[in-house]
């Protein structure tokens, strides 16, 4: 699938503001951290739409269950100002504390020898290009959904993860819990079908050739709202999902050079 063009960014920006969206357990927070980790320390910053869900008792009920895998569950208000917070100021809001690096995530499969050659890459790109621009990522899972038009517009670039309906559910499954607010979730026994999986496809068919979100992506929508889409062959493998992402971060910041 062709790249659409992401939005022009300038060296003299104050951040470079990356979305990176998909469903539940496409491994959004896992490479999110990777990135973190093969950037020079302190450069990447890392914000999660999970801290910013309304509090445990205001979290929607459906069908006589919480529901929260749709757009009601969460406080854009608050994440639209923490999103121009940082497109101003380069970092988190002070008074952001995030609740999601208590979740652990899973085992992401790369190996340290591939986690050395891509630090190598990125150190000597960004001296290259003398890039000292703070890079600030958002994970979430409703990031580029047609509600939340007016976030998805404050990203400089976005990156769609996809997985099975089939890996999805063995991975949500296998998950504890999260913390919350409040306390803590356990998903109940059915949360995936009867939640999790009919949200995904609401929200998110749009995306993708007949609203089938288990066949291609459309290269127009994708191009129009500058969605860069996973490549399939990245599925199950953090490895090759990893390499994609850290190629279209490295473009941004070889373009942005050559802009100046």
């Amino acid at each position: 699938m062709s790249h659409p063009t992401s939005q022009i960014h300038n060296a003299q920006d104050s951040v470079l503001l990356v979305g990176i969206s998909g469903p539940s357990c496409s491994g959004k927070t896992t490479l999110s951290r990777l990135i973190r980790n093969i950037f020079p320390p302190g450069l990447v910053f890392i914000l999660h739409l999970d801290d910013f869900y309304l509090t445990d008792v205001e979290i929607p009920v459906k069908d006589g269950i919480q529901d929260w895998d749709c757009v009601e569950s969460l406080n854009l208000p608050e994440l639209q100002s923490a999103l121009q917070h940082i497109k101003e100021h380069g970092k988190s809001p002070p008074s952001l504390v995030s609740k999601e690096d208590q979740n652990s995530v899973a085992e992401h499969g790369v190996d340290a020898e591939t986690i050395n050659e891509l630090k190598t890459k990125v150190t000597d790109l960004i001296s290259k290009n003398k890039w000292s621009t703070p890079i600030a990522i958002v994970d979430g899972f409703l990031l580029f959904s047609q509600d939340m038009a007016d976030i998805r517009r404050l990203f400089d670039l976005k990156l769609f993860l996809r997985t099975s309906y089939q890996a999805a559910k063995r991975r949500r499954e296998a998950r504890s819990g999260y913390v919350t607010l409040e306390g803590f979730w356990e998903d109940p026994p059915g949360y995936v079908d009867r939640i999790v999986w009919p949200n995904y496809v609401k929200d998110h068919s749009f995306l993708f050739d007949g609203g089938d979100v288990e066949a291609k992506l459309d290269e127009g929508v994708c191009r129009e709202i500058g969605v860069q889409a996973m490549p399939r062959e990245a599925e199950g493998s953090m490895t090759k999902c990893l390499n994609w992402a850290v190629e279209l971060l490295a473009d941004v910041i070889e373009k942005s050079n050559h802009d100046q």
